[in-house]
């Protein structure tokens, strides 16, 4: 209960209002039914002929217990209704007062329910919008040692699970230890004696139920861990559909997805049984509660100095039952619960993730390069005692293009990430201006940066929106011009809606060389003093890789660039080749130096000829 009432402290305090109100009319709704049975049956013991002796009516403030009071002008009430109605009139009387009693205690446990739905969606709301908050916050790091398809079942399924379970049962918790503690209250001003020895036995029923439940959580975390894993899997297939069909492994991958699924299933087998065995021991448990307080209260009846008669302790049986049902919800909400806290445990996964990339309280703004990019010895490793970055020092002036070369895996794309910030160094520093990157704010800072990488990535909207993308008011003037830059108008007006043709999901309706032009137009619009272009034409045909190189040369145009490339054709003009091997600089120059050094560099160039 106490991990419960933590979660609801953090995301359903901004609902109080809700929870107030939802109280109010769980206590009229009470104090309704209550009256209603405490007037219904004197008045039909008194009608029938149970009660025979003459009632005058007493002041509420005479002597006397209030009880008896009560009782007394409930009696006298009834009386002067059969003395002046008759008794059938009366019995008309009882039935629509009964009726209108429960009118007004339905219509109050109507609204306490419909307050509650707001809560409810609410609360999901508020978490998937936190979790998609976070996760677009979230450095690359941690994306990289978690699984797509886990963070979209955790959005989904468990963000639905604390939705079928938790919200749903905060509308059971507030309304019944209501009902509890007034029918309770109602049962010792009817019998202490009676009501203390049901306070014994009932422990009985939560403890039973208690650990019946107890593995309820874990089972549930499991189930809640199957489903990321079918989750992950059917991502897995998604992205590498083609690769499955080249290689005739749709058997195979069908085998491995039918197993996940099945073991799924039987996980969540176990929790559904466990959970359906709530109802059946609750109403055994109840019942049996039930005939011991009856064995109980046929003892004192039958004593010869009975502290209660045989109507009052019918009256005492009805409450006591009333009150069954809410301790059996009590324990059915005691069962949701930890299937929900399951789920709010891997959500806090994401949540309470910490982001290492922190900024200054007050962070330098930075709206452009003035004089030249520093970076000062350099060390970088993704886990501790492995370096991928050894002591690079690197010197970019305005305007100047550098290019980075090397092996797959020498460190060139993690070494321009560290540039805006997607990791931190380890060691050394990266000045812009004089001033070391983690004195900027990381908006200022990305927003001076453009990139262009390999893999071109657009979004499942319109062209326009892909070239505009982060680009606050853009027109449609603008976007034109900047596709015309990046050689993509002419593609773009010959689709049938032109700048408003959707392009697919990731772009799947182009050529991997028009995506590659709208990717260069988005950087063109945004007009980043600072150009980073990652292997932007390694994946490109020869007629694709020209116009997307004339495109790029226009970007380049008056900025300051960092090209990362794997054809050393494209880099021959840079003003500084900087060689990479297993995380360190071998060689720097221009093009023609470095071949004339007959170095690493010339055996790239030489292989590349081959």
């Amino acid at each position: 209960m106490k991990e419960f009432l933590l979660v609801m402290k953090r995301f359903a305090l901004p609902y109080k209002n809700y929870m107030l109100l939802a109280i109010l009319f769980n206590l009229l709704s009470a104090l309704l039914n209550i009256f209603s049975f405490t007037s219904l049956i004197p008045m039909l013991n008194l009608l029938f002929g149970m009660e025979e002796r003459m009632y005058r009516f007493m002041a509420w403030d005479g002597p006397g217990s209030f009880k008896d009071i009560a009782i007394n002008n409930m009696y006298y009430y009834t009386t002067v209704l059969i003395s002046e109605y008759g008794h059938a009139l009366t019995v008309l009387f009882i039935g629509l007062f009964l009726s209108l009693t429960t009118l007004l205690k339905t219509s109050c446990y109507f609204a306490s329910s419909a307050i509650m739905v707001p809560l409810r969606t609410g609360i999901v709301r508020d978490i998937r919008i936190m979790l998609y908050n976070k996760v677009v916050r979230l450095p690359l790091s941690f994306m990289s040692t978690e699984r797509r398809g886990d963070i979209i079942a955790r959005m989904s399924g468990d963000v639905g699970e604390v939705e079928n379970s938790i919200t749903s049962s905060l509308d059971m918790l507030i309304k019944n230890p209501i009902l509890i503690v007034i029918y309770f209250s109602t049962l010792i001003f009817i019998s202490w004696q009676l009501t203390l020895f049901t306070l014994i036995v009932i422990p009985l029923l939560g403890w039973i139920m208690g650990s019946i439940g107890r593995k309820l959580k874990q089972q549930s975390l499991t189930a809640q861990n199957k489903w990321s894993d079918t989750m992950s899997q059917l991502d897995e297939t998604l992205g590498g559909l083609r690769i499955i069909k080249a290689f005739i492994a749709e058997d195979k991958m069908s085998e491995r997805f039918a197993t996940c699924c099945n073991e799924f299933r039987d996980t969540c087998n176990r929790v559904a049984i466990r959970q359906s065995s709530a109802h059946p021991v609750s109403e055994f448990l109840g019942t049996c509660i039930i005939v011991l307080v009856l064995w109980f209260g046929g003892t004192l009846i039958f004593s010869d100095h009975s502290p209660i008669d045989a109507p009052t302790f019918i009256f005492y049986l009805v409450i006591l039952y009333s009150v069954i049902n809410p301790l059996k919800e009590f324990s059915k909400a005691g069962y949701n619960i930890p299937k929900g806290l399951a789920s709010i445990e891997r959500i806090d996964k994401i949540l309470k993730a910490e982001n290492p990339i922190k900024e200054k309280a007050e962070p330098a703004v930075i709206t452009t390069l003035t004089d030249k990019i520093e970076f000062k010895n350099i060390r970088f490793s993704y886990t501790p005692g492995r370096e991928v970055l050894k002591d690079i020092s690197i010197t970019i002036g305005k305007g100047k293009t550098i290019a980075l070369v090397g092996q797959s895996g020498s460190g060139k794309s993690t070494l321009v990430d560290l540039l805006p910030r997607y990791h931190d160094v380890t060691g050394g520093e990266i000045l812009i201006d004089g001033i070391n990157v983690k004195d900027y704010s990381l908006h200022s800072l990305r927003s001076i940066i453009g990139n262009v990488n390999q893999e071109a990535i657009l979004f499942n909207d319109t062209f326009f929106n892909n070239i505009a993308f982060g680009v606050e008011n853009a027109t449609l003037e603008q976007v034109m011009e900047a596709a015309r830059i990046a050689n993509a108008h002419d593609f773009i007006m010959e689709s049938e809606l032109g700048y408003d043709t959707h392009i697919g999901d990731r772009g799947c309706r182009l050529s991997g060389g028009q995506r590659q032009r709208i990717s260069i137009a988005r950087a063109i619009l945004k007009n980043p003093p600072i150009l980073i272009l990652d292997e932007a034409t390694s994946a490109l045909d020869t007629e694709s890789e020209r116009l997307v190189q004339e495109a790029l040369e226009r970007l380049m145009k008056s900025r300051t660039t960092i090209a990362i490339a794997h054809r050393l054709s494209t880099i021959k003009h840079a003003d500084e080749i900087y060689v990479l091997r297993d995380g360190e600089v071998v060689e720097k120059g221009t093009h023609e130096s470095l071949l004339a050094a007959a170095g690493y560099y010339k055996h790239l160039n030489d292989m590349q000829q081959l």
